[in-house]
């Protein structure tokens, strides 16, 4: 088999340059700009001092995420969303919800809600992995805000999550795709993984010919080598913030 040459000049195993740059929005309680290469996410956390219905008066907190891209993120217009969000985007949105409580305690904050916004500025494949890896940074700095306030003690979350693309192109299996590896993948998938190797969602579709067992090992053996990298990145952007 000929040796695959990826699009960007990356070794199969190889992310693209990752930056989590810690309180970007000077507003919000917690805030990340996830960069994956051009794939340009900010993630902001809201904390709010109440919950949802069903949540009243149960002494547990909810967190929630939005989804969300800006007309020009990608190389085409799109139209701004002003009535209901896309299949799509809700989707994502409820992904980055799910990922983000999978690893919350939720009765660790009281009855409060923080919502996770998610505003894709720049796209160039892997905005939703690059939306989570952010959303937990700014989830994280959202609860030290709470922490420093006196409101709570503890970091009421159990790991660290994070999430990464991994696909089949060219026939072999290859890490962190950018657009045009995505737009070209015979297979992708879409890994949520903690620090512990804890599986959180996994989101894989064959484009082509359906894709092996051994071929999914090989997905996941990568995933969980971006996601340690992007942890490392993560713990990273935390400690820049807090002796900032």
């Amino acid at each position: 088999m000929t040796e695959t040459h990826r699009p960007s000049g990356r070794a199969l195993d190889e992310m693209r340059v990752i930056e989590l740059e810690p309180d970007f929005s000077p507003y919000a309680e917690g805030s990340c700009l996830a960069k994956f290469g051009n794939t340009h996410v900010l993630c902001t956390a809201t904390v709010e001092d109440n919950v949802p219905p069903f949540l009243r008066n149960s002494g547990q907190g909810w967190v929630t995420a939005e989804y969300g891209m800006l007309p020009r993120s990608t190389h085409s217009r799109m139209d701004r969303k002003r009535t209901a969000a896309s299949g799509r985007t809700q989707e994502i949105s409820r992904l980055i919800g799910r990922s983000l409580r999978a690893i919350t305690v939720m009765d660790g904050f009281g009855e409060r809600q923080v919502r996770v916004d998610c505003d894709v500025i720049q796209a160039d494949g892997g905005t939703r992995t690059a939306a989570i890896t952010g959303s937990y940074v700014a989830l994280h700095l959202a609860f030290e805000h709470l922490k420093k306030l006196g409101v709570i003690e503890d970091i009421p979350l159990k790991s660290h999550v994070a999430a990464i693309s991994c696909g089949i192109f060219e026939g072999e299996a290859v890490l962190d795709l950018d657009y045009p590896e995505d737009s070209n993948a015979g297979a992708d998938a879409n890994f949520v993984l903690t620090d512990k190797n804890g599986i959180v969602e996994i989101q894989g579709t064959a484009e082509e010919d359906p894709f092996s067992e051994e071929e999914f090992l090989k997905l996941l053996s990568l995933a969980k080598k971006g996601v340690k990298e992007l942890v490392d990145a993560q713990k990273a952007a935390i400690e820049k913030s807090l002796s900032a």
